[in-house]
């Protein structure tokens, strides 16, 4: 069976759009999500307080992962004193995001997609200067809720520089939740010339119904890396309209009885689904938390 790595985000993606949580709150989705045998988690972002206030206790938070040894942390960063603060917090993995069209970068990080692009190369001296691993995603690679379409080349010339500038994974990611199958795997086709043997992974939101098929689309097309958050929970507070990743149980659900072997225990993600749903007091879009997993004879 084809392995497929699933990193869980609620931590990071799926909080940043919710209103500030105590760090006793995010611990308590943290051993939840643990208990599921994940073997990757997106902690954290090292970013500006003043913009994404969920993410103010990136250190503090980063300083309570030594509890759980058997999982690999990661934490997203805007720029080159992100890098350097996630690395002093100990992160040994960090994710750097270039948007693919200028509008939402500018709103995002204060520069254009090209000038992010450019960044890649300080990023990446930073981190493997002390031997962190970079990962480059970027996002609204299929569109961009303020300019539509986003042209593949874009994609591509982005993938290019990260390979240049030797990054270790690249991904690609639906901010928007506007991907569909069919255009998941056109993309991955063209940018498979690209990045060579780059690991590939894909990160999709479910706004509009498509992202689990779309995260499907991907796995056929011989990407093995996914990210999902516990219960559906995230969104993006820099993209009107952007919400509802795909959640991790959903995923679970789907990869495990189409045949693929995944590292997370569904029971457990379901689990993790209800305390995501109580730490932020609302519910949350998750399929599975409605519906259960299905009887089996």
């Amino acid at each position: 069976m084809t392995h497929i790595v699933i990193r869980e985000v609620a931590l990071r993606d799926g909080l940043q759009i919710e209103k500030p949580i105590p760090l006793s709150a995010k611990l308590e989705l943290l051993s939840a999500v643990a208990a599921t045998g994940v073997r990757e988690v997106e902690a954290t972002a090292f970013v500006s307080p003043s913009k994404v206030p969920s993410m103010a206790d990136a250190a503090e938070l980063a300083a309570e992962l030594h509890n759980y040894p058997d999982i690999d942390f990661s934490a997203l960063v805007a720029s080159p004193n992100g890098a350097k603060r996630a690395i002093a917090a100990g992160f040994r993995s960090i994710e750097y995001v270039v948007a693919a069209d200028d509008t939402f970068s500018m709103k995002n990080v204060g520069r254009t997609s090209a000038e992010a692009t450019e960044q890649i190369a300080d990023i990446v001296a930073i981190a493997h200067g002390s031997d962190v691993a970079v990962e480059v995603i970027v996002a609204t690679a299929w569109d961009s809720p303020f300019e539509g379409p986003t042209p593949p080349q874009r994609v591509l010339d982005i993938a290019a520089a990260a390979r240049d500038q030797g990054v270790d994974r690249f991904s690609i990611a639906d901010t928007i939740g506007t991907a569909t199958p069919g255009r998941v795997s056109s993309l991955i086709a063209q940018l498979r010339p690209v990045i060579g043997d780059l690991p590939l992974g894909g990160h999709f939101h479910n706004t509009r119904g498509a992202g689990l098929a779309s995260a499907y689309a991907a796995v056929t097309a011989g990407v093995t890396r996914l990210d999902a958050s516990a219960g559906g929970l995230g969104g993006c507070p820099f993209a009107p309209g952007a919400t509802g990743n795909i959640a991790t149980e959903d995923l679970v659900y789907l990869l495990v009885d189409s045949g693929f072997e995944v590292d997370i225990d569904l029971a457990a993600a379901i689990a993790a689904a209800e305390v995501a749903k109580s730490v932020v007091g609302h519910d949350l879009p998750s399929a599975l938390l409605r519906a259960g997993d299905r009887i089996r004879s």
